[in-house]
């Protein structure tokens, strides 16, 4: 891989800048605690891990050139976005002072990863980003999953890092009136990714 100091570097502010991931994340971790917390963030890690095995393998490049399929990926991650942040004000306020079923506290796993595989932004992100650091005359799809294997163990460095420092914070934010704020706040900056993302696909196919 050329310049892997450049590329190191790169991926770690892209890794830590603010976006749905960790909107999921401080939305889980202070509303259940560290351990789902912990589990969503490894359903967005494999998530990632899922367009890094679609770029090794070429299936990213057929979303690039196939507009059909890449519009369903988009909205349906549009879709799941927005559900998320709905539920955030459908939810009974019973909950807030209850646990959950350990089937629905299982589900931090897949909501992670079901968010991750259907944003076609990290598609985007592996071939457009990843490519400029390919050596040529090299297997390209090794070093498609060496990088993606490189992003996935940042993410999950930082995100567990999140939680960590979320589950210390929740001490102190767990009446009713402060969870209800932060559910709704979080269900909103999610709706407006969702909506955000609809938008511009719409933009872009007009």
């Amino acid at each position: 891989m050329n310049d892997i100091l450049a590329f190191s570097i790169l991926l770690i502010f892209i890794v830590m800048s603010p976006g749905v991931d960790f909107a999921l994340i401080t939305k889980r971790t202070l509303t259940d605690g560290k351990k789902d917390g912990f589990k969503i963030a490894l359903g967005l890690t494999s998530g990632a891990l899922v367009h890094t095995m679609a770029a090794a393998l070429g299936l990213s490049i057929i979303l690039m050139k196939s507009a059909v399929a890449f519009e369903v990926i988009k909205y349906a991650g549009a879709a799941y976005l927005i559900y998320m942040g709905l539920s955030s004000f459908i939810k009974p306020k019973s909950d807030l002072n209850q646990d959950e079923p350990d089937n629905l506290k299982r589900s931090a796993f897949m909501q992670g990863l079901v968010s991750n595989a259907l944003n076609p932004k990290v598609a985007i992100f592996f071939l457009t980003f990843l490519p400029q650091f390919v050596t040529p005359n090299l297997n390209a799809s090794l070093q498609f999953l060496i990088m993606g294997s490189f992003y996935a163990l940042l993410s999950i460095l930082w995100f567990s890092t999140i939680v960590f420092l979320l589950s210390y914070v929740r001490k102190w934010l767990m009446s009713p009136k402060v969870q209800r704020i932060i559910d709704k706040t979080t269900g909103m900056v999610l709706i407006a990714f969702g909506l955000n993302m609809i938008f511009k696909a719409q933009k872009t196919g007009s």
